[in-house]
């Protein structure tokens, strides 16, 4: 989303500041009262802000879906999780495996109840933050892991993507709205145009968006 902004300054002059973080966070923050110009979030999130009057009704593009991977430190193992088989594999051998408790999370956690592994590696499990997944292993020694979306795991410092979920897929979508009460409602406008353009979707993709 930071290209893309960038992108979106380069091409109209308007700077466009962020504020990321999980779905749920983003929601309370704007149900306590705090203004944007643009929301960027999963649509029943959108309909939820929608219903209560502070996202606008109308178009909402999909800017993307977004993928659960795996990922680990630099210096550990680069390993094959192609089939289901060394993904498994993979798992049974880790000494932690953290995730989040919001979408992504959840959607690794009904994965490893779909292998039948769920149970065996309780005791290795760390569900963390939206966005903390990666600070244990990070600061760790052992054969830690991280599953999460694939552009946070792809851009975060010091951890490598093993690659996606094999088979076992869950994409999550994101949609752009306007905020009701938002302050410069044309750029606004102008910038949800701009997250669905060519040229936004190349970026996206280049760094694991579909």
């Amino acid at each position: 989303m930071a290209k893309v902004a960038n992108l979106f300054r380069q091409e109209t002059n308007n700077q466009v500041t962020l504020a990321c973080n999980a779905g749920p966070i983003v929601k309370k923050r704007i149900d306590d009262g705090e203004v944007a110009d643009v929301v960027v979030i999963e649509p029943d999130f959108v309909e939820a802000l929608t219903n209560s009057d502070k996202v606008r009704a109308g178009n909402r593009p999909m800017v993307g879906h977004v993928g659960v991977g795996l990922g680990n430190r630099l210096d550990s193992p680069a390993y094959d999780i192609s089939t289901i088989e060394k993904f498994k594999k993979t798992l049974l051998g880790a000494d932690l495996i953290v995730f989040n408790s919001v979408k992504s999370g959840e959607a690794f956690a009904k994965v490893l109840e779909r292998l039948g592994i769920a149970e065996t590696l309780k005791p290795k499990i760390e569900r963390t933050a939206p966005l903390a997944i990666f600070q244990p292993v990070l600061k760790g020694h052992g054969n830690d892991l991280a599953a999460g979306t694939i552009p946070l795991i792809a851009t975060t410092p010091g951890i490598k993507l093993l690659g996606p979920l094999p088979d076992l897929q869950s994409l999550i979508p994101y949609t752009a709205a306007l905020m009701t009460a938002a302050p410069q409602r044309t750029t606004a406008e102008s910038f949800i145009k701009f997250l669905v353009s060519p040229k936004a979707k190349e970026t996206f993709a280049a760094n694991g968006v579909t």
